[in-house]
């Protein structure tokens, strides 16, 4: 067979793969029970075990080489006349099948999923603004009693003792005691990697991301030490197999909580709380303002050091990442897109009806 012919059978398997996925995307239940109960299982835990070992992050050199195989086909577009569009075209659809094919085989389709709060039996009632003020003043002052036990100064900011290496490395432990609970986030065999593009990453505004070929977990080794813990826990929520933002989130969230690591734990209620109150900006500015002077002066400047790090590399690009992110989000199920990472607040929410905070 020619690498033509090739080219050309690759590319209309594209049609195909993309028309399965739209069709199997409206069986959740079949996907939860067969593909993420099950291969995905098998899948992911193979992939960390032989590639977290490797110090580096192989999912970002793999990016490297797709950057570098496109940036080829299109020199030999330009530069050989004979290199006709028509080859182009397939080169460049067969390349697109293979990986599309791979992400969702290797992770994508837990996109399709039974909703995390259904497996949770958590109520997706949505909440009143009396439920949300109220809800952020107990958080308030959960998160006043962790940074207290801390520092032992309620104007004093939380330093984290550990290494970033350090706190990698508890992630596993979080996730045993949240499994204990809740045995469908069991997380074994961790591959958690500083990624090679994290000051890249720090001007568009991402904390990290997973590489749904390596079952890597990626994180932004330059964002500050406080919130790191619940990046990495969000992370390691999306290797699991929480596909949804919202979801992995919220995972992170209880994953932090449940650390036997008190720093966990106030990196946990700190992501809630900037959620919350987030959404309680939006509903009454007034209302932020007054819920403002009742946190502690140290967990406001530790928000403010935060704001202040990612303000340094706020730029123009940054609109457009988000844009492309954005609609990225939406193509799989994601409705609101990047605003989905508040919809934790509504899982936060109904989950404290049922678990006190």
């Amino acid at each position: 067979m020619t690498k033509l012919k090739t080219y050309k059978i690759l590319s209309l398997l594209l049609i195909a793969q993309w028309a399965f996925v739209k069709i199997i995307a409206q069986f959740p239940d079949f996907i939860e029970q067969f593909y993420s109960k099950g291969l995905y299982v098998f899948i992911s835990s193979l992939l960390r075990i032989l590639l977290g070992w490797i110090p580096f992050s192989v999912g970002d050199v793999f990016y490297i080489v797709i950057v570098v195989v496109i940036l080829k086909i299109g020199y030999l577009f330009f530069k050989n006349n004979s290199y006709n569009f028509k080859i182009t075209a397939y080169r460049f659809g067969s390349l697109i099948s293979v990986v599309f094919f791979a992400f969702y085989f290797f992770w994508g389709l837990n996109y399709f999923r039974t909703p995390l709060n259904k497996r949770l039996n958590i109520s997706n009632e949505s909440y009143s603004n009396e439920e949300l003020i109220d809800f952020t003043q107990k958080l308030i002052s959960k998160i006043n009693e962790v940074q207290l036990q801390i520092t032992k100064n309620d104007s004093v900011v939380v330093l984290n003792p550990n290494s970033k290496s350090e706190i990698e490395q508890q992630v596993t432990d979080a996730y045993l005691q949240l499994a204990m609970e809740y045995p469908t986030f069991s997380y074994k065999y961790p591959s958690i990697k500083k990624s090679i593009f994290s000051l890249p990453l720090t001007y568009t505004g991402f904390a990290g991301y997973l590489n749904p070929f390596t079952n890597e977990a990626q994180v932004n080794a330059q964002i500050p030490k406080n919130t790191y813990p619940a990046t990495l826990c969000h992370e390691t929520a999306h290797q699991i197999g929480i596909a949804s933002e919202s979801e992995a989130n919220f995972t992170g969230y209880l994953a932090s909580i449940h650390a036997k690591n008190i720093y966990f734990n106030y990196a946990g209620y700190l992501m809630a709380l900037q959620y919350a109150l987030f959404e309680v900006y939006n509903y009454n500015p007034d209302t932020f303002k007054l819920l403002t002077t009742t946190i502690h002066k140290g967990i406001l400047k530790d928000m403010q050091q935060n704001q202040n790090f990612w303000n340094i590399y706020k730029n123009w690009s940054q609109k457009y990442f988000k844009t492309f992110y954005d609609s990225y989000l939406k193509a799989n199920k994601q409705k609101e897109g990047i605003r989905s990472y508040n919809k934790m607040v509504l899982w936060l929410i109904n989950y404290h009806k049922i678990k006190k905070i």
